[in-house]
Order: C-alpha cells, then sequence, then structure tokens
C-alpha cells in the first residue's frame, strides 16, 4: 500500500483532538456563565466594541457547527450555542465573531486562505486520485512513464494547495480565538475561572488545525516518497 501506516500516528492525534473538543464542550455547555450572557450576546457585544455594526448573527441546526459566512456576513451559531449562557457556547460565539473582525480590517491571512478556497476543493478532490493514477501508470509501463510523472505531479501541485490552506487556516484559527479571549476577558464576559474554562474549549478546537496540517503534510511526503522511484 502506498500510505501504509504513515499516516497512523497523525489520524491517532486527530482522533485525540476530536475527542478533546467534544469533551471540553460537552463539560463547558453544562456550565453556566454567572453574567447571564448568551452566546448570541457575546457576539453581538464584541462587534459592537469593535465598531462593526453591518453583520448578522443567527441561528442554525447541528452541534458544533458554528462558523462565520464572509459572504453573507453571518455569524452562524449552533443551537447549542446561540441561546446557551453556558461558557462554551460564549467562547464559541466570541471565537466566530473574531472572525467578522477579521474580516472588517482586511486580516491578510484570511485573505489569503479564501483566495486559495476554490482550487483547494479542486486539490482535495483531484490531488490524490491523480497522483495515485500517475504512480500507477508509471510503474506498469514504461512507455506510460512520461505520462503518468506529468499525471502525477499535477496531483501533488493539486494537494499542496489543501497543505497551504492548512497552513494559512492557523494563524486565522489563533487569532480568532485571542482576540475572542483578549475580548471576554478585558470585558468580564466571563468571571474568574469561567475565562479558564472558554480557553480550553477554544484551545481544543485550534488543536484540530493543527492535526489537519500535520495530516495533510505527512499525506505530502509519503506521495514525494512514492514519486521519487520516478528518477531510478
Amino acid at each position: 500500500m502506498i500510505f501504509g501506516s504513515g499516516l497512523i500516528p497523525v489520524l491517532l492525534f486527530a482522533m485525540i483532538c476530536q475527542w478533546m473538543v467534544k469533551s471540553r464542550y460537552n463539560k463547558y455547555s453544562r456550565v453556566m456563565s454567572q453574567t447571564g450572557m448568551t452566546g448570541a450576546d457575546a457576539a453581538w457585544r464584541l462587534l459592537q466594541l469593535n465598531g462593526i455594526t453591518d453583520v448578522k448573527i443567527k441561528r442554525i441546526s447541528g452541534t458544533l457547527t458554528d462558523h462565520y459566512d464572509p459572504t453573507n456576513k453571518e455569524i452562524c451559531l449552533s443551537e447549542g450555542v446561540f441561546d446557551s449562557r453556558s461558557i462554551a457556547a460564549i467562547g464559541i460565539a466570541c471565537h466566530e465573531a473574531g472572525h467578522a473582525c477579521q474580516h472588517a480590517e482586511g486580516y491578510a491571512p484570511l485573505r489569503f486562505r479564501n483566495a486559495v478556497i476554490p482550487i483547494t476543493r479542486i486539490g482535495s478532490w483531484l490531488g490524490i486520485p491523480l497522483c495515485l493514477i500517475g504512480i500507477y501508470l508509471a510503474d506498469i509501463s514504461r512507455t506510460a512513464s512520461d505520462l503518468g510523472q506529468t499525471i502525477a505531479l499535477i496531483g501533488l501541485i493539486l494537494y499542496l494547495f489543501v497543505a497551504f490552506f492548512q497552513l494559512v487556516t492557523l494563524p486565522v484559527e489563533f487569532n480568532a480565538s485571542h482576540r475572542a479571549l483578549a475580548t471576554i476577558r478585558a470585558n468580564n464576559f466571563l468571571i474568574g475561572a469561567e475565562y479558564d474554562g472558554a480557553k480550553k474549549v477554544l484551545t481544543a478546537a485550534a488543536l484540530t488545525y493543527v492535526a489537519a496540517l500535520l495530516s495533510s503534510l505527512r499525506v505530502v511526503l509519503i506521495l514525494l516518497r512514492n514519486m521519487r522511484r520516478f528518477s531510478r
């Protein structure tokens, strides 16, 4: 097998990160804030503190489906965050509002990430299949070797955009959490140890993006290792 056991460590790390997110969310979604602020309240307040008045906050279905939609300028909060007064809800809502602040000020990493989204989607669909097809063609026939190498190279380049997207995503997500936590602390959205709970939730979420980057980089290295056979 081309991938073999090379991806097992990063997949295990990704599984641990996902478990941490769910575990901490479940724990701190049951701990209510002393301020009585809901997730929607917290997001709205953070926007106001940053002078942003053209972003909507709406409720969406699902669990941990929260996101910021830059196209429609909407902070989309899941059912367990929008109306909840929990520590987790306030942290998550403020994180998404942090993305709205990034969008409003033209935060460079966010612009880069949005710019590569179209080709990233193509790379995630076609990158690995094209690489595998190219490697297979190069292996089975000398006459198809050049064609195989070309196809594999195209696939690798496409998948590199996936890795680049994951790389650029890190500062975007970490910065949004930093904005959220700084606002929460400075304006007493959460009190005392409540802040630490929100930080734990957002830190666990950030680690999932680290895991995604490590996974994509590992795939790139495995593909390169297999493509190295072309030069032998």
